[in-house]
């Protein structure tokens, strides 16, 4: 069994009581893993009949499926290189379900890495409205950024920067932000060792001021009426109820409302200065279901004067040679606003607030990379778009050798009818591209997302 920290068990055994036994058997069993279909791509019953296992529901978000133990390699299997799906212990679901994004909602994700809220939230949103998704840590965020791309997102935004500055920027712009707050992690220490190495006491009471701190001011970007939803993955009262107590104490303009769901169970009022309608608050143990989550939802009833300066979309002019890209591998009319940006092009979404200055490391989805005199279409721009909406595909089926070539980066054979710039796709979902002459495809799948 994982050795745990004595004070850890010691206030676990004063929480829980007559289940402390049973919360401790929880640990002799496996960790639980689920996939979480991505509907931007495809839908469950589309991809059922391809996996080896049955999909069997979580009780966490609609779009859940636990995965059996014996099943390896998720993350190396064609249909999570095409985005179809994002791997998540269980419970991580349930922040977004208690937020309900609806199409059209702007939500901001504000301690995003490494994008399974954020990509969740996406995929609700079903490609209407915005996707703001932020990590402070600048290596994180790029790995944010590449789930993102993967998911196919065509109205995110993802940048790194300060909570405090984003929010203040963007005070008011939101109806909806997430808080998924930096914790103490003890709902991972049955998957993540050092987890247990990193915990102590006084690291749960500094995440407990960190985690205050970002909520205030996540609290600036929510506008009148708008939602915001605090949710970490420990069991530590002063990160849970001590934190939604003290929020509260200080934004008086803020209500916590019922989360709506049966999962878990109701946080406690002792942990929270005995504040009753703590118990609108959800407590997710390993008993439950999950590895752990807390989530509290709240309601901004007063008013919130501020708002961002728009991104003035009608400054940008016509550019023809970003459009002959477009037209060159896509077909339709481009879905977002073609812009150049230092040495990319990207398709800006439309909505956007001025963004300048917040440390965006993407806007949308990248068109091309732009070299001298030409461009070059990105891999994100192939991966947010489906087979039928490309002017060449070349399919294969989860049984073709070629496809697993092709996701080592090896070029393959394909019909001499192929010319130019060609998507690839794994029964009916797109997974990259290649430059195809003479019968070959000259393979585009990023170094650094092959399989080895």
């Amino acid at each position: 069994m994982l050795e745990l920290p004595h004070e850890f068990l010691h206030r676990m055994e004063e929480m829980l009581s007559s289940e402390y036994k049973n919360f401790l058997k929880e640990y002799e069993k496996p960790v639980q893993r689920a996939i979480r279909i991505n509907r931007l791509k495809t839908t469950p019953e589309r991809i059922a009949g391809y996996l080896p296992y049955p999909l069997q529901k979580t009780h966490f978000c609609e779009d859940a499926y636990l995965v059996p133990e014996k099943v390896q390699g998720l993350g190396r299997h064609p249909f999570h290189h095409a985005g179809a799906y994002y791997v998540q212990e269980p419970s991580a679901a349930s922040a977004v379900t208690i937020l309900a994004p609806q199409p059209g909602d702007k939500v901001l994700d504000l301690c995003a890495a490494p994008g399974g809220k954020s990509t969740q939230i996406a995929s609700a949103l079903q490609g209407k409205g915005l996707i703001w998704s932020n990590e402070i840590v600048r290596n994180r965020a790029r790995v944010l950024l590449s789930n993102m791309e993967r998911m196919g997102v065509r109205n995110g935004v993802v940048s790194s920067c300060h909570p405090d500055r984003l929010c203040t920027a963007l005070a008011g712009f939101f109806d909806k932000v997430l808080v998924d707050a930096p914790c103490s992690g003890e709902g991972m220490f049955r998957k993540d060792a050092k987890a247990v190495e990193e915990w102590s006491l006084a690291h749960t009471q500094a995440c407990a001021q960190r985690q205050l701190s970002i909520l205030l001011s996540a609290a600036q970007a929510v506008r009148e009426g708008g939602i915001l939803v605090y949710s970490t993955c420990t069991f530590a009262p002063e990160e849970n109820e001590g934190v939604v107590a003290k929020f509260l104490q200080q934004q008086p303009g803020f209500v916590l409302e019922d989360t709506g769901v049966t999962f878990g169970r109701p946080a406690d009022p002792r942990y929270g200065e005995g504040r009753e309608e703590l118990r609108k608050a959800r407590r997710i143990y390993p008993m439950d279901g999950g590895e752990g989550h807390f989530v509290a939802k709240l309601r901004r009833w007063e008013a919130n004067p501020a708002y961002p300066s728009l991104f003035e979309e009608s400054k940008i002019k016509r550019d023809s040679q970003l459009l002959e890209l477009w037209d060159s591998v896509c077909s339709g009319k481009p879905y977002g606003i073609p812009m150049r940006l230092q040495d990319i092009a990207v398709l800006l979404p439309y909505g956007l607030p001025d963004f300048s200055g917040l440390g965006v490391l993407r806007a949308g989805v990248q068109l091309g990379e732009i070299k001298k005199s030409r461009i070059e279409p990105a891999h994100a721009l192939f991966l947010a778009a489906h087979p039928e909406g490309l002017k060449q595909v070349h399919h294969f089926s989860l049984e073709d050798p070629l496809i697993e070539a092709f996701l080592r980066g090896e070029e393959i054979s394909v019909e001499e009818s192929f010319s130019g710039y060609t998507g690839v796709a794994v029964e009916g979902l797109t997974v990259g591209f290649g430059k195809c002459s003479g019968g070959r495809l000259k393979n585009r799948y990023p170094k650094g997302l092959r399989n080895l």
